[in-house]
């Protein structure tokens, strides 16, 4: 039997925060295999995001809120087990959607313990912490996706598109962790974020938005598909005005960086980031 701790450390729900990447990619694919794009659905959020979610906590054994978690329990052995028996199976089961993604794969999960365990702790420089996740989370899965789930994978590489990946991923990344500063400090950890102060942290996601954007300009007015970017935007609307009204917020009184509204932020940006490429979605392949 899985313990509580166990279920509620793998953070499941936060799965959610990171689909977007996996719907953005596949908006971009010109013929889509179904079956490969399932189970690639399923190895990412079932059991990569998941497994990584738990070896991080095994090795910070949060005492205050992480993402998702409000009142986090403390890890057990069986968490650490866990995630290793999650890694084989999803490494094993990436062998079904081609040998390449099966590298990529496993990439990501050394990527993804070089950044946690406690001999390496890669989250403890704030550039290079960065990097790897805004690398992997972005650019890595975009092309894990484009290529695994493409009916032909001798497809030109998306330059502009997975380099969008990464700057979206880099506008989130740095608000999750926004209200840690004291948790990490203690835990010897110097995050982006803390580098940057709460108030530059919100400038700097702000800009990496802006980039993205920018960048997806570019691309569908280079593909004559500008109508995909108005429609993009109309589904960030609800997202901008929330993080300027929190960045005002924020500026006042530093405080307001907390727990609860950093999971508002992320309930909001996930929700609409999610919808708006699903019709993207559905627009380029039944539209």
């Amino acid at each position: 039997m899985l313990q509580p701790s166990t279920i509620q450390l793998l953070r499941f729900p936060f799965s959610y925060f990171l689909m977007p990447v996996y719907w953005f990619a596949l908006s971009f694919v010109p013929a889509i295999n179904w079956p490969k794009a399932i189970l690639i659905f399923i190895l990412l959020h079932v059991l990569l995001y998941p497994s990584s979610n738990g070896y991080n906590s095994y090795m910070d054994r949060d005492e205050g809120s992480i993402g998702g978690v409000a009142k986090p329990m403390q890890p057990t052995r069986q968490l650490f087990y866990v995630t290793v028996w999650m890694d084989v199976a999803a490494f094993l089961l990436s062998f079904l959607v081609s040998p390449w993604f099966a590298v990529a794969l496993g990439c990501y999960i050394l990527c993804s313990r070089a950044y946690s365990n406690r001999r390496i702790r890669l989250k403890r420089f704030p550039v290079i912490g960065y990097l790897t996740v805004i690398l992997n989370q972005g650019a890595l899965v975009f092309c894990m996706v484009y290529y695994g789930s493409a009916v032909n994978s001798d497809l030109p590489f998306p330059w502009i598109p997975a380099i969008a990946a990464a700057f979206l991923i880099g506008g989130f990344y740095p608000i999750t962790q926004v209200y840690q500063h004291e948790a990490d400090a203690k835990d010897q950890v110097t995050t982006l974020s803390m580098k940057l102060g709460r108030r530059g942290t919100f400038l700097f996601c702000a800009g990496m938005y802006a980039i993205a954007f920018g960048l997806l300009f570019v691309h569908y007015q280079q593909q004559q598909q500008l109508r995909h970017f108005v429609i993009l935007q109309l589904f960030f609307i609800p997202v901008i005005l929330f993080f300027i009204r929190w960045l005002i917020q924020v500026w006042k009184d530093a405080s307001r960086a907390d727990f609860k509204r950093t999971m508002q932020m992320n309930v909001l940006a996930g929700t609409c980031t999610n919808m708006a490429f699903i019709v993207l979605l559905i627009l380029h392949h039944f539209g």
